[in-house]
């Protein structure tokens, strides 16, 4: 049964929507003018750090095996326009401010919704905000301390001609970690999407396990389209995409079967 709740004209709906978004927008932009104060050390030790013979996981595998140690990484950074480094500067200060401040957006953006959700509806989503973005940051976490330093060194290590160096534009390389993070992000959000698709009947698990072989090829083509041009990023994505995937069909089959018992007891 849905509670009392004050009637909206459809503008303001939008109103509301728009100061959610002025809301976000400075929660972003707080994170922005953080991370652009310290722009030099966040690329230092943050974007080049997976270059490093030091990063995490190139250490965790020496140590369980000298063999699989990246060893140093040959890579020259360079700039070669004269706004380039500003502006890169400006957008990876950008990306940061969105990563810190993602749960709050998605906080906000439950707030705007959840006016509009029957108390049941209330009910079956508790949690949204903490779900959202706990998987967005394990997401974010996996491709920047995982994919990253993978796609690192297999294009640092690629030659297509001997005598050939890896001068590298800074601005590409930022936009490489950057791009790896977010897609770990967002592709974690799977099982989100799963849910509400199965809630709304658009999903069931019988037509998720009907497809799952097509469901693998599709997460291949999504992970070598979101990753570099190399054989293990998209490995790499593409293992946890289809673990996701198997999650994702357990939440639809739970989902079905709470719907079934509610039915039930309605009746």
């Amino acid at each position: 049964m849905k509670t009392d709740k004050k009637e909206m004209s459809f503008v303001d709906h939008l109103e509301e929507l728009r100061w959610h978004i002025i809301r976000s927008l400075i929660a972003i932009g707080i994170g922005m003018i953080f991370f652009f104060a310290f722009v030099q050390d966040f690329i230092n030790f943050v974007i080049l750090a997976p270059f490093s013979p030091k990063f995490f996981i190139n250490d965790f595998l020496c140590r369980m095996n000298e063999t699989l140690c990246f060893g140093k990484i040959e890579v020259n950074f360079q700039a070669t326009e004269p706004y380039e480094q500003f502006s890169r500067a400006i957008y990876i200060s950008f990306i940061g401010g969105l990563i810190v401040a993602f749960p709050y957006v998605v906080w906000e953006l439950w707030r705007f919704l959840k006016p509009g959700l029957l108390d049941s509806e209330i009910k079956k989503t508790k949690g949204f905000v903490w779900v959202v973005s706990f998987l967005f940051l394990v997401g974010v976490s996996f491709g920047y301390f995982i994919i990253s330093p993978f796609s690192v060194i297999f294009l640092s290590k690629f030659q297509i001609a001997d005598g050939v160096q890896n001068n590298w534009r800074i601005g590409s390389v930022i936009e490489l970690i950057a791009q790896i993070t977010l897609a770990g992000g967002l592709l974690f959000q799977l099982p989100v999407f799963s849910y509400f698709l199965g809630r709304m009947g658009i999903l069931t698990s019988k037509v998720m396990k009907t497809y799952r072989r097509h469901a693998i090829v599709l997460i291949l083509v999504i992970a070598g389209i979101l990753t570099p041009p190399d054989p293990f990023s998209q490995i790499f994505l593409g293992i946890p995409m289809f673990m996701l995937y198997e999650l994702s069909i357990w939440i639809v089959k739970s989902t079905e079967k709470k719907e079934t018992i509610e039915t039930a007891f309605e009746n």
